[in-house]
């Protein structure tokens, strides 16, 4: 059985959250310029959305630059925007040919204007796209979109589009960038570090965890396997006991956003 063969046979998530991490430090470990590993990760983008698409994955969403990285060297972030600019020169064909609709979340007025250009044309130029949403987090950071949302709740109580006994953790959410999508159901982080750095703090409160060792540029469809495999020996609970999962729900039970 081929690769993609092993890949069907696993549980699939409705959405997956790549943080992808590593590119820098294994540029390094090489003996290469960071900007390489960031050039080799996009690679690696390329080859997992289409790996998440055939499987069958409905939302894909990757933090591509934190709002944390603009502190980068200047070098490095110019670098980075225009590898940005290159990919979305570059994949629209891919996409459309995949089926696959682009969205982006994060302050995305920061980016170069042609960068920014350039997402704005891809979104629009996919947007009919059915297959799977792959998402961009560009300028993002959930602590800034998590504050927007709660200034934006504030101010529609203020003028009278929601009371305030009506708010609730779906008027909250309704108000975040990621509004109309379901939350991830597993969140996979690359090269080791056991953080979540920022990323979608909100969204992930009941998703599963995933960390490999494994640099972003070297992250295969094997990888993603592995993670996949993992996921789908996890019991996922919401909260109740493994006994009531197996009784089935209550006629009185919700089921959590996302879920």
């Amino acid at each position: 059985m081929g690769e993609q063969g092993r890949m069907t046979a696993v549980r699939v998530p409705t959405h997956i959250a790549i943080i992808m991490d590593g590119n820098g430090r294994w540029a390094e470990q090489q003996g290469l310029p960071r900007l390489e590993g960031h050039k080799r990760g996009a690679a690696t983008v390329r080859d997992i959305t289409t790996a998440c698409r055939e499987l069958g994955v409905k939302y894909l969403t990757l933090y591509s630059f934190s709002s944390e990285n603009w502190s980068r060297p200047k070098d490095e972030v110019e670098g980075l925007m225009d590898l940005l600019r290159v990919y979305l020169g570059d994949e629209l064909p891919t996409l459309k040919k995949n089926g696959v609709r682009l969205a982006s979340i994060g302050d995305t007025a920061r980016l170069p204007f042609v960068v920014r250009t350039l997402l704005e044309a891809t979104k629009m130029a996919t947007a009919h796209e059915t297959g799977m949403q792959l998402t961009l987090a560009l300028s993002y950071g959930s602590r800034d979109e998590i504050v927007a949302a709660a200034k934006q709740l504030a101010m529609d109580v203020k003028a009278g589009v929601i009371a305030v006994d009506a708010i609730d953790d779906k008027a909250f959410a309704a108000r975040l960038e990621t509004a109309g999508m379901p939350d991830p159901d597993l969140v996979i982080r690359t090269s080791g570090e056991m953080r979540v750095s920022n990323f979608l703090l909100w969204q992930i409160a009941y998703a599963e965890l995933y960390v490999t060792d494994t640099a972003w540029p070297e992250f295969t469809r094997a990888d993603l396997t592995q993670a996949l495999a993992t996921f789908g020996q996890r019991e996922r609970r919401f909260g109740k006991t493994s006994a009531q999962l197996k009784a089935g729900p209550a006629k009185s039970s919700t089921t959590p956003r996302g879920a």
